[in-house]
């Protein structure tokens, strides 16, 4: 197993590569040179495994051996011995064939900890094995942060600097951040949106000289392992509910776009998806991409739903990539066009893309009135990002005879202030995390400037 540029003009790597890679040298996303395939047979024999083993399973090939069985197994296990369902990722049944598949149970209340819990432990392995230390740059829009620290705070060889745009995440996701006070973790706050601190990332990784030949290492979703990870999630949920034997739905919550592409990948490999619905706030450059074919950037909107508040969806490119026919050139020179104006794809790799995927947009409004309806359904609170979902399924659900499975991706809790103005007193916080409003804290605020937030890691790093 190789892993190629999805703009073409990167080096193919092996999976210990990509892991301690992230972006290709070429500015583009590593992807599988050829995509492992799941046989009927495969599928059918994971019913009634533990998640743990699901995982060992689905992610196996990717790995590819450079990391012998009994070690992986354990990789795996220790991971997801950090969630509090035994289940990990329990279905939840809203209605008769309508399910939510709760990402929420690990130690940040939110699903980028069932690719974070893992990678942590990767890049440690792959570390140790190599006797080298690393630094790592994240940028956030709230979630990702939180879960990169929880899953490296204990990494022997690993440094971690998160980026988050200063006062544009809720109180809960900050101090989720901000009152981890280990030697190995740096908060930053930028001034600026989640668009400057990503773009502030990526020229980092362009160009890591101010590390002096340290390794920078990415742990957001353009690094291929958390890609992987999430696609067990859609695999293990698929097969509860009947596959290989029939098909089922996803409705997915997007923004930076990882997410729906672990589905995408595992539709590849051979799971049964009727279709995948994205759906979005306002910040909605995916839905008019799919709708209209409008592919532009437009201001960003502040919404209730801040971790979708993304002007430009980094793994679509991923996407891209596949709809283009594996076409490098291809997909550079639409991207360059896309940085430069409004642009619009291709007639046949948009119809590629309408083949699979529906979408739906949910203004704040919108949100709060999904909040209310789906408690009185239900009894079920959802946090505004899950209302996304929750009404994109509903609107664009299709044939009612497949299972559709909306994708929980945070915790009520986390974003109390949208559950407050739907008209509810609030969700209390799991007894682990009860006195977090309390907490110390410790973060920098900087100016949205690459100098001086290369000068700060590289200060800082120990």
């Amino acid at each position: 197993m190789r892993y190629i540029s999805t703009r073409g003009q990167a080096p193919a790597l092996s999976f210990e590569e990509v892991v301690l890679t992230g972006m290709a040298s070429d500015g583009g996303l590593y992807v599988p040179e050829t995509v492992p395939s799941l046989s009927h047979d495969d599928l059918a024999d994971m019913a009634g495994l533990s998640y743990a083993e699901i995982a060992f399973r689905v992610m196996r090939p990717y790995v590819n051996g450079e990391i012998d069985d009994e070690t992986f197994r354990g990789i795996v296990r220790d991971a997801y011995a950090t969630f509090s369902h035994d289940a990990v990722v329990p279905l939840n049944q809203l209605d008769a064939n309508h399910f939510l598949l709760e990402l929420f149970h690990g130690p940040t209340l939110a699903f980028k900890d069932v690719a974070l819990q893992l990678l942590g432990r990767l890049l440690d392995h792959f570390l140790a094995k190599r006797g080298e230390r690393a630094v790592i740059m994240g940028a956030t829009s709230g979630d990702t942060g939180s879960a990169a620290i929880e899953g490296c705070r204990h990494c022997d060889n690993l440094d971690i600097f998160i980026l988050h745009p200063y006062q544009r995440v809720s109180e809960v996701q900050r101090r989720q951040m901000t009152s981890v006070l280990a030697d190995n973790v740096f908060n930053i706050a930028i001034e600026g949106n989640f668009d400057d601190a990503q773009a502030m990332v990526k020229a980092s990784f362009a160009d890591q000289s101010f590390l002096n030949g340290t390794r920078l290492v990415a742990v957001n979703s353009i690094n291929w392992a958390r890609i992987m990870a999430q696609i067990v999630y859609y695999v293990a949920s698929a097969v509860a509910l009947g596959a290989p034997h029939r098909k089922v739905s996803f409705c997915v919550p997007s923004a930076n776009f990882g997410n729906v592409f672990a589905g995408y990948m595992a539709f590849r490999m051979g799971l049964p998806v009727e279709r995948f619905v994205i759906a979005t706030n306002a910040n909605d450059i995916l839905h008019r991409t799919l709708a209209d074919n409008d592919f532009s950037k437009q201001e960003l909107v502040a919404t209730l739903a801040p971790s979708m508040d993304i002007v430009v969806s980094s793994n679509f490119e991923r996407l891209l990539f596949e709809a283009y026919e594996r076409d490098g050139a291809a997909v550079a020179a639409l991207l360059e066009r896309f940085q430069a104006e409004p642009t619009a794809l291709a007639d046949a790799p948009l119809s590629r893309l309408r083949e699979t995927f529906a979408s739906h947009s949910v203004d704040d409004a919108t949100i709060l009135e999904v909040i209310r309806e789906a408690h009185h359904r239900t009894q079920e609170i959802l946090d505004p990002h899950t209302a996304t979902g929750y009404r994109a399924a509903e609107r664009e659900r299709g044939d009612e005879s497949v299972p559709m499975i909306t994708l929980a991706t945070a915790h009520p809790a986390k974003f109390a202030e949208a559950v407050v103005k739907a008209g509810f007193p609030g969700v209390p916080l799991p007894p682990h995390m009860d006195d977090l409003l309390e907490r110390e804290e410790r973060y920098t605020v900087l100016p949205a400037e690459l100098a001086a937030v290369q000068r700060f890691v590289a200060e800082n790093r120990r």
